[in-house]
């Protein structure tokens, strides 16, 4: 089968398509043909091999055809003997680990089936973003009807699932984004637009009961200045870098400023969750752009460029099995 893999670390360059060999599930496991999968902020940190402790996971010095990739769309081609389930054929969603590649192997505690509105190409979009936001916002913000929320990084994968599934909560959403995103970011119901080129909101006499920021370019003092008095920030790294995790991570224990910032918990019942907001209509993936397999450097690089409105998402060309 074919697959992205990376044997070192650096720039988009370094990911090149590789045929390797499909993997076997065990009893408890299936086997998927992948649709379609899609880049998160995770891709880079593999790419990059930063923070340093990543790279004793991607590969050490060095990656050895490590295949990068975590979201997957598309159909069982085979299952282990213990599933009861799910069965060949049926269309599913979720993550997984190598999943840049034509066939992937998951764990049932991971995946759904496919919201029976969305393509393929729309349900990868769905997974770690999806799933980040909704556990931001509803674990770690304990978000509440008719509460003021600002969402930076707005027009972003994590921002755009963020501003749907807060209105669905009953808040009064601001979403944060530049000029040239500001309509996007409207016509997925954000009830207030702020253009950061034009406008700075710490300085302005807006006040929130809660902040996700997904962009991290903002100290956290400034942030404070437009909390209510029993406000909240949810930080999400974002583009922030690690200085911005260890300052959120240092700061959390003596304020209830901020918020403690958790890695995402993908699991079945969160992912059947947002299948029923989506069949309802309340959630739609925003989809910017669809890349080839071959492509997912190109896609990588559009990434890291902070172009995208919404997900990329990368497509493996064929729904045959």
């Amino acid at each position: 089968m074919k697959a992205i893999v990376q044997n070192d670390y650096g720039s988009p360059d370094a990911l090149k398509v590789k045929e390797v060999r499909k993997p076997r599930i065990k009893e408890n496991e299936v086997l998927v043909k992948v649709i379609a999968s899609s880049v998160n902020a995770g891709d880079l940190f593999s790419l990059n091999g930063t923070p340093f402790m990543v790279r004793f996971s991607v590969g050490f010095p060095k990656p050895k055809d490590f295949i990068p990739g975590w979201d997957v769309a598309g159909k069982i081609v085979e299952v282990g003997r213990n599933i009861t389930e799910i069965k060949v054929g049926d269309e599913i969603f979720g993550s997984t680990e190598s999943a840049f590649a034509e066939y992937v192997v998951m764990d049932m505690e991971k995946l759904a089936r496919k919201p029976s509105n969305l393509s393929f190409e729309e349900a990868a979009a769905v997974p770690t973003a999806a799933i980040t936001a909704l556990q931001r916002l509803r674990d770690g913000g304990n978000i509440k009807k008719g509460q003021k929320v600002l969402i930076t990084g707005a027009s972003g994968g994590v921002g755009s699932f963020a501003v749907q599934i807060a209105k669905t909560f009953g808040a009064e959403v601001t979403g944060l984004c530049s000029t040239g995103k500001v309509e996007m970011v409207r016509s997925i119901g954000a009830d207030h637009v702020i253009d950061y080129q034009k406008d700075d909101f710490t300085r302005s006499d807006l006040r929130f009961d809660l902040i996700l920021d997904n962009t991290g370019n903002r100290s956290f003092s400034d942030m404070k200045r437009v909390l209510t008095s029993d406000g909240m920030i949810i930080p999400n790294s974002g583009h922030g870098g690690m200085s911005y995790v260890i300052k959120a991570f240092a700061l959390a224990p003596f304020t209830k400023k901020i918020g403690v910032m958790k890695i995402a918990n993908l699991n079945n019942k969160d992912f059947n969750i947002l299948r029923v907001m989506m069949e309802s209509g309340d959630i739609k993936p925003v989809v910017d752009k669809i890349f080839p397999l071959q492509e997912t450097p190109d896609a990588i690089k559009y990434l890291e460029d902070g172009l995208a409105r919404g997900k990329i998402v990368i497509s493996m060309g064929s729904e045959e099995s």
